[in-house]
C-alpha cells in the first residue's frame, strides 16, 4: 500500500516533470530537483516549491481551470509570494497590497497571492470570505438587504463583531485565520475598493436605482493544488465579464433581482412572459454594466469577445500540443450563448493538475 510520502512524491514528480519541460529545463535538472525534493519528504514530511516552481504552477492552475472563459491571458499573471507570513496582521496587509495592486486604477491586473500550506506540524492560512470584496447581506422580517449570498457569512462577522451600515452595498470585512490562531477581524479601507455606479446610456433612470459594483472579483476561498501541495489560501483575479454582474449578480432572483425594476424603467409589460421581457432588460442590464465600467475606466470584457479571446486559447492549446479541457455548462455565457462558438462544442471536462478546487466552509 503506498504511504503519504510515496504519494506526495509521485504527485511531485508529476509536477516538477511538466513543469520544468515547459520552462525549458533539462530531465538532469529535473532528476536533481525531485532527489532534493525526496530527501525533504523523507526528513520533514513535505516539501517547499521554489518561487520559480510556485509562479509557473499557479499560472498552470489557471490554465487548467475547466470553468474558465478567460484563459487566455493564463501567462500573464502576477504571482506574490506570501508563503513567510505567519501572523494574521502581516497577511491582513499582504492582502490590502494584492487589493491594491489588483485594482491598478481599474486597469485590473491578473493577480495571485500564495499563503503558507498547512504542514505535518502546521495549519497554514485560511481566508474565510468567499471573494476578498464581497458585499453584506442582512436578514430582515421583511426580506433581505444586500446580497443574498452573502448572509451566512455576514452573521458569522455580526457574531464576531462586525456592525455594517445595514446598506445594500455594505463591503465585508476580511475574517482571516493563520497558524492555528482564532479567525481575526479586519476592515478593508474604503478608500481600497474601488466601486463602479451604473448607469445606462439610454435610460437616465436607470441611475437611480442606486446600483453599483465593485472593480476587481478577487476569489479568495478555493485551493491551489500543485505538485501534491495544497495552499488553501490563494486569491487570485482577473476581471470581470460583464454577464457575471449584469446576468448574475444583479439578475438572478436569488441574488439582487432587479430586472422587474429595469422592465420597469424601461416601459415594459411584465403582465405576459411572451413579451420577453425579462430577456430585453437582461441585455439592457448588460448594456448598463459594460457602458458604467467603459466610463469608469475599469477592466472589464464583454461575453462575446470573452468567447473570441477563449477560441484563440483553443487554437494555442492545439498549437502547444496539449489536450484543452473544460466545463460547456459554465463556459458558456448565460446571455446569448448560442451566439458563441462555445455553445456549439463540447468540451472534456476531465481535472487536469495543477488546478484551483472548492474547499468546505470554515464556519
Amino acid at each position: 500500500m503506498m504511504t503519504d510520502h510515496n504519494v506526495l512524491l509521485r504527485e511531485a514528480e508529476d509536477y516538477i516533470k511538466a513543469c520544468y519541460a515547459e520552462l525549458g529545463k533539462t530531465e538532469r535538472e529535473a532528476a536533481a530537483r525531485l532527489a532534493d525534493i525526496q530527501k525533504e519528504i523523507e526528513s520533514t514530511g513535505t516539501y517547499g516549491h521554489t518561487f520559480e516552481e510556485l509562479e509557473h504552477g499557479a499560472k498552470m492552475a489557471w490554465r487548467n481551470s475547466n470553468r474558465c472563459i478567460g484563459r487566455l491571458f493564463w501567462d500573464s499573471m502576477v504571482v506574490r509570494d506570501q508563503r513567510h507570513l505567519e501572523h494574521p496582521d502581516d497577511i491582513y496587509s499582504a492582502l490590502l497590497a494584492h487589493i491594491g495592486e489588483a485594482t491598478n486604477g481599474g486597469k485590473i491586473v491578473p493577480t495571485l497571492s500564495v499563503f503558507k500550506p498547512a504542514g505535518p506540524s502546521g495549519s497554514g492560512v485560511r481566508i474565510w470570505n468567499h471573494q476578498l470584496i464581497r458585499y453584506a447581506g442582512y436578514g430582515a422580517e421583511d426580506g433581505i438587504v444586500g446580497d443574498p449570498a452573502s448572509v451566512p457569512f455576514t452573521n458569522v462577522c455580526l457574531k464576531m463583531g462586525w456592525r455594517g451600515k445595514g446598506t445594500r452595498f455594505d463591503v465585508l470585512p476580511l475574517v482571516i485565520q493563520a497558524e492555528g490562531r482564532e479567525p481575526a477581524l479586519y476592515p478593508i479601507p474604503e478608500e481600497l475598493v474601488l466601486e463602479v455606479p451604473l448607469t445606462h446610456p439610454d435610460y437616465p433612470a436607470f441611475g437611480d436605482m442606486g446600483l453599483r459594483w465593485y472593480a476587481v472579483p478577487i476569489i479568495s476561498d478555493m485551493e491551489l493544488v500543485i505538485g501534491g501541495i495544497h495552499y488553501a489560501a490563494a486569491p487570485f483575479n482577473g476581471w470581470y465579464m460583464a454577464t457575471e454582474i449584469g446576468a448574475r449578480n444583479f439578475a438572478d432572483e436569488q441574488r439582487y433581482n432587479v430586472l422587474p425594476q429595469v422592465a420597469e424603467l424601461m416601459g415594459l409589460s411584465t403582465a405576459s412572459e411572451t413579451s420577453l421581457w425579462r430577456d430585453r432588460a437582461l441585455v439592457e442590464m448588460n448594456v448598463a454594466v459594460l457602458h458604467s465600467y467603459k466610463q469608469a475606466g475599469v477592466s472589464m470584457v464583454d461575453h462575446h469577445t470573452a468567447a473570441a479571446q477563449f477560441q484563440l486559447f483553443e487554437q494555442r492549446e492545439a498549437k502547444c500540443g496539449r489536450k484543452l479541457t473544460g466545463y460547456w455548462n459554465w463556459l458558456i455565457p448565460p446571455v446569448s450563448p448560442a451566439t458563441t462558438h462555445i455553445f456549439h462544442q463540447s468540451y472534456d471536462n476531465t481535472i487536469v493538475y495543477p488546478n484551483f478546487f472548492y474547499q468546505e466552509r470554515p464556519y
